[in-house]
């Protein structure tokens, strides 16, 4: 068997100094070359972009709710008059802006030809049905069957629309007959309504109230119908009381001159 030669033996050599043909190798990179000075690049400059405008979008009474439809919405379900300022509180929205939106709606509505309207009665809004289509409104609802106020009772409606605050006497003195039975139904009705009482008298004074104005398509008492045109003439007046006064003198100088039989006769040939 053939011995495999032993490599020869190196010198470890002299701790702290380097054997003969040994590379060296630096342990760490100079300092120079470690920390090189770059030059900072030039900042490039960045324009800002121009600023898109946003339009103002104005805000809905509720999320999703457009203004026009939350008033549509209320005003189906309303029993009187739904004043501006009551709306405005209830959407939180400008009033100015309600009653815009309140305006072009009836405008709308009118230039489209609906069934019904919206009216501005007694103060407030509300949907009423068109004029148009009253026939066919009263021949569904009221099926012939009419609730109309008597002769009386309109007569004392009136005498309390244009003297109000006006007590029973006063107007019993103005239509001439007791009218305590009227007045009642009229309160009854929800037309007429209690508003204190007279200071000298203690006697209970009456007025109309909202659903009067509702019913007679008014905003106010300010519209009611003048008087002077429904009032007879001065001329007719005086007219009518020298002719009373000429009958009377006649009758009386015939009784004078003739007794009973010739003022019969004179009153007669008047």
């Amino acid at each position: 068997m053939t011995e495999q030669p032993r490599p020869s033996r190196r010198s470890l050599g002299v701790p702290g100094q380097s054997r003969a043909q040994e590379w060296q190798e630096p342990a760490y990179e100079p300092l120079e070359a470690a920390h090189e000075w770059q030059e900072p690049e030039p900042a490039v400059p960045v324009e800002p972009e121009p600023a898109v405008p946003v339009e103002p979008v104005a805000e809905p009474a509720e999320p999703g709710v457009p203004l026009r439809a939350a008033l549509e919405a209320i005003l189906m379900v309303v029993d009187e008059p739904a004043t501006e300022a009551h709306l405005a509180a209830v959407l939180e929205c400008p009033r100015a802006e309600v009653a815009a939106a309140l305006r072009e709606l009836a405008a709308e509505y009118t230039a489209q030809g609906r069934g019904f309207d919206l009216r501005l009665v007694a103060g407030g809004w509300r949907f009423y049905t068109r004029a148009d289509c009253a026939p066919v409104v009263d021949r569904f609802v009221l099926d012939g069957q009419q609730a109309r106020l008597t002769q009386a009772a309109l007569e004392t409606l009136a005498v309390v629309a244009y003297r109000q605050p006006v007590s029973r006497s006063r107007v019993s003195a103005v239509r001439g007959v007791n009218c305590d039975g009227v007045m009642r139904t009229l309160v009854q009705r929800g037309l007429v309504e209690e508003t204190g009482s007279e200071p000298e008298t203690g006697a209970i004074l009456y007025r109309t109230t909202n659903y009067f104005l509702e019913r007679m398509g008014l905003r106010g008492l300010e519209e009611l119908p003048e008087l002077a045109p429904f009032l007879p003439e001065v001329d007719d007046v005086e007219a009518e009381s020298l002719e009373g006064t000429m009958i009377a003198e006649a009758v009386a100088a015939a009784r004078a001159a003739g007794g009973g039989d010739e003022g019969d006769r004179a009153v007669s040939d008047c």
